[in-house]
């Protein structure tokens, strides 16, 4: 049996308030981090963030590409992008 899973553009935004989903911008989803953009730490925190929003382990959530980059790629483990994108929604 396989297990659903997706790649979901983001663009962080670092250095935030707080944690929050800032809408969409197509299929690429805004997000404001609390955590700085420093040795991983607003990586680690985006996908602590996107995992608990989505209800997941942390460990289904990981940086695919762009690590150092505001622009990045998620790797969610567990739905389609079409789940993710209406969990996701009215948010």
């Amino acid at each position: 049996m396989t297990t659903a899973s997706c790649k979901l553009a983001i663009k962080a935004l670092p250095n935030a308030p707080r944690n929050e989903l800032a809408g969409w911008l197509g299929d690429t989803l805004k997000v404001r981090v609390h955590a700085p953009a420093l040795e991983g730490r607003a990586n680690d925190e985006l996908c602590a963030f996107i995992a608990d929003t989505l209800a997941l382990p942390r460990r289904a959530v990981t940086v695919f590409q762009g690590d150092k980059s505001r622009q990045k790629l998620l790797h969610i483990q567990g739905f389609t992008f079409p789940e993710v994108r209406q969990r996701l929604d009215p948010l």
